[in-house]
């Protein structure tokens, strides 16, 4: 086995920044994209394989240690190894795999209340971390692989021999040369930077079912992000923002608005259409229509999320009281009055809400 400080031409001694500045000088010089010897390759991966020892404090203390320290380079025992052997630490769990779950991702998409009473299709592009298209998640360059690591041979974990109370026991915990991987990545991926994954921008279909509501949030499983050295992809979450509508408003799967009613059409009766999401309606303004009068339309709200069917569209009357009127106006208003004497500004019983007068238990 080589020793790593002759690799990189340094001191046992070289302090973290002389280690990496020999590394630094001597990847520049053996970097397969500038070297293209095959020897130079052989190099270079003990260059970085020996820059990645050196470069961690628990990896050189092991290294320097023989990679088997037999009191923990303490010359004693501790507590924690004590508890760590009895409650699992001990235990050889062997390399852990260097593929990680991604992240789930949260993004926001805004809808239209039309759209949320049909439901819409929609494609959206993200900003998210996809599989490296040259390593396909290796996180090695094409056509090397991973070593294995010469610091733990393989397993992951850095076993010791600690004296205690109870005699000498051993503990084992992860290597720091491969991070617990038992292989170590000699020569990274060029365009992941040995990580398996890169980011990029991507289009996902979304159906947005009817009836969806503003805030509600939807998740798509394995939409999120891939995970380190190609792992699997967490979920994304997608919340619903509904913007305002200049006309129509929603009251749980009803629909509302309000028309504007002349006052002769109130007491004498019209019909009328509207525009709706549906279309052209026709509705029948009754005489004597009131104010605050509520015509229900059954069928034209929003489609249910969970069941079939849809709500009503509610349209509340407004009767428009004329402000300004000319004298011949004016004059058959007088005509009216005098004809409906009986009619007089007057005080009305007040009307309790319907629960008001409810006992409570």
């Amino acid at each position: 086995m080589s020793d790593h400080y002759e690799v990189l031409g340094v001191d046992r001694g070289a302090t973290e920044d002389q280690i990496k500045k020999a590394y630094r000088k001597l990847a520049r010089e053996l970097h397969p994209d500038v070297n293209p010897a095959p020897e130079a390759q052989e190099r270079f991966k003990l260059v970085t394989h020996a820059y990645e020892v050196l470069s961690d404090a628990d990896a050189r203390r092991n290294y320097d240690n023989g990679g088997n320290d037999p009191f923990g380079g303490a010359g004693g025992f501790g507590f924690g190894d004590i508890f760590d052997t009895f409650f699992g630490g001990g235990q050889q769990r062997g390399p852990r795999s260097r593929a990680e779950r991604g992240q789930d991702a949260l993004i926001r998409v805004d809808l239209t209340l039309e759209e949320v009473v049909f439901g819409v299709d929609k494609t959206i592009e993200i900003d998210t971390a996809v599989l490296c298209g040259t390593c396909s998640g290796s996180c090695c360059r094409p056509g090397t692989s991973p070593s294995v690591c010469d610091i733990c041979r393989g397993a992951g974990q850095i076993q010791r021999q600690v004296r205690s109370l109870l005699g000498n026991v051993v503990t084992s915990q992860p290597c720091g040369a491969c991070r617990g991987f038992g292989q170590v990545i000699p020569d990274p991926c060029l365009d992941c930077r040995g990580q398996g994954r890169v980011r990029a921008r991507r289009n996902i279909d979304l159906k947005i079912p009817a009836g969806v509501e503003d805030g509600l949030r939807l998740q798509l499983s394995g939409q999120g992000e891939v995970g380190f050295a190609g792992g699997p992809s967490g979920d994304l979450y997608v919340d619903m923002s509904v913007k305002p509508h200049d006309t129509f408003g929603r009251s749980g799967d009803d629909l509302t608005c309000t028309v504007d009613v002349p006052l002769h059409d109130a007491v004498l009766g019209a019909l009328t259409k509207i525009e709706t999401f549906d279309g052209t309606v026709e509705i029948e303004i009754e005489p004597g229509q009131q104010t605050g009068d509520v015509l229900t339309i059954k069928g034209k709200g929003v489609t249910h999320l969970r069941s079939s069917g849809r709500g009503d569209l509610k349209v509340s009357v407004q009767v428009n009281t004329p402000t300004k009127l000319d004298s011949k106006q004016k004059e058959l208003f007088r005509t009216l009055a005098k004809l409906r004497k009986a009619d007089s500004i007057k005080l009305v019983k007040h009307t309790s809400g319907f629960f008001s007068g409810k006992r409570k238990g």
